[in-house]
C-alpha cells in the first residue's frame, strides 16, 4: 500500500465553468494530466490525500459532478478543506452523501493502514504581511483543531504520522509558530500542504526541518503529478 498526495485541483464542472488556463497555459487540460498520472500510479489498496481547493462550487449540490470525478479514480481518498472549498458542508451531511467514497479529515485522524493522517485547513501565519486580529483568532482555532487531530492519532497507535494542511505551516525555515510546534510535539514524519501555486513556491518552506519533511503538493507545482508521501 502506498500513500500519495495532491492539492488544489480547482475543478469547476465538465466542461469547466472556470477554465484554469485563465491562470496560465500550463493549466490547459490539467485534469486530464492529473487523471492520467493518477491511474498510472494508484492502485485500489493505495490512499490519496487531497489537500483542499478541490472544486470552485459554492454548495455541495453544485460540487457533485467534481466529487464524482474524483471518486471514480482508484484508491482511497482523504479530503481536506481548502480556503476555496465553499461547498464544504457539515461532516454529517457529507458523510451521508459520500461516506462510502471519501474520508473527510476534520477534527479527527484517519488510519490508512500503516500510517495515521491528521490535519486541518490551517491559516495565515503571524509572520505574514498584513496579519490581523481576526487572522489571529482563526490561526489559534486552527491550531486547536490540529492538536485535536494529532493527539487522537497518538492515542491510537505508534505507526508513522502524516500531517495534512491546506495552508503552508512554514514560510521561513527559522520561523516558529503553533503549527510547527505541534508537528514537532507529536512526532510527525511528513507534513504536506497546498495553497501556494507555481508563481509563489518561494514563499513556503520545503525540505527537512528538525526531522520533519515539509512538502508542497499543489498540483501545478508538481507538473500535475501525485506526490508519493511514504
Amino acid at each position: 500500500m502506498h500513500i500519495y498526495a495532491i492539492g488544489d485541483l480547482h475543478l469547476s464542472g465538465q466542461p469547466p465553468v472556470k477554465p484554469m488556463e485563465l491562470f496560465g497555459e500550463q493549466w490547459r487540460g490539467h485534469w486530464e494530466k492529473i487523471t492520467a498520472n493518477w491511474q498510472e500510479q494508484v492502485k485500489t489498496e493505495d490512499a490519496v490525500l487531497l489537500c483542499g481547493d478541490l472544486s470552485w462550487a459554492i454548495n455541495l449540490r453544485d460540487a457533485a459532478g467534481d466529487l464524482e470525478r474524483i471518486a471514480a479514480l482508484p484508491g482511497r481518498k482523504v479530503l481536506l478543506r481548502g480556503n476555496h472549498d465553499y461547498w464544504w458542508s457539515s461532516l454529517a451531511k457529507m458523510q451521508s452523501l459520500y461516506g462510502g467514497r471519501f474520508d473527510f479529515l476534520q477534527n479527527t485522524c484517519i488510519d490508512l493502514g500503516g500510517a495515521w493522517v491528521g490535519g486541518t485547513r490551517g491559516w495565515l501565519l503571524p509572520s505574514a504581511e498584513g496579519f490581523t486580529e481576526e487572522d489571529a483568532k482563526i490561526y489559534a482555532r486552527e491550531g486547536i483543531r490540529l492538536e485535536l487531530s494529532l493527539a487522537a492519532a497518538k492515542r491510537r497507535g505508534e505507526q508513522p504520522l502524516i500531517a495534512a494542511l491546506h495552508y503552508p505551516p512554514l514560510y521561513d525555515e527559522n520561523d516558529e509558530n503553533i503549527f510547527t510546534q505541534l508537528l514537532e510535539k507529536y512526532g510527525v514524519a511528513c507534513c504536506i500542504f497546498g495553497h501556494i501555486h507555481s508563481g509563489g513556491t518561494c514563499s513556503a518552506f520545503q525540505g527537512e526541518r528538525r526531522g520533519i519533511v515539509y512538502k508542497l503538493v499543489s498540483c501545478d507545482t508538481m507538473d500535475f503529478k501525485l506526490y508519493r508521501v511514504l
